[in-house]
């Protein structure tokens, strides 16, 4: 006698037979393409740093400007005291290159510095937002005082209010 499944297949096969191979191929077909992607991942992530290490530009030290002390009054309407602001700065550059384009311009650093620092309240040096902000503006106006030239940053080294 034939058995059930035997019948129900026209071709006289056995159906579950031929659905377990399928499912036994699709799985093993499934190990090889994930296997071949990890081991192709592994050697392209293998060779990468290698090549990247070499095409890396050897990026130039920035130099240094240090400017001269600056001493101002500051504004302070209504107070009879009079408070004071000690700064010293330094101008941080692309390359070495650029301190000898900035020096001859200084005396007009100077003066947009000083001009500016004039006019700060006391509490518009509060805190390390005031003094975020206060970097920032200097870096804006410096730059407009070396144009087409350009500072990298407003570094402070000693920053008073007296």
């Amino acid at each position: 006698m034939a058995d059930k499944n035997e019948q129900d297949a026209p071709d006289g096969k056995a159906a579950p037979k031929k659905k377990s191979s399928l499912k036994l191929i699709l799985i093993v077909a499934g190990v090889l393409v994930l296997a071949g992607g990890g081991i192709g991942g592994f050697f392209m992530m293998k060779s990468k740093p290698a090549t990247t290490a070499a095409a890396a530009p050897v990026a130039k030290p920035p130099a240094f400007l240090d400017l001269p002390d600056t001493l101002v009054n500051l504004s302070n309407p209504g107070n009879e005291r009079p408070q004071y602001l000690k700064v010293k700065i330094v101008l941080e550059l692309p390359d070495q290159s650029m301190v000898a384009q900035v020096q001859p311009v200084l005396p007009r650093v100077m003066d947009t510095f000083q001009t500016y620092l004039r006019e700060l309240r006391p509490s518009d040096l509060d805190g390390s937002a005031g003094l975020y902000r206060l970097k920032e503006e200097l870096t804006r106006r410096v730059n407009n005082a070396i144009e087409p030239h350009r500072v990298t940053a407003v570094l402070f080294k000693e920053v008073v209010v007296q």
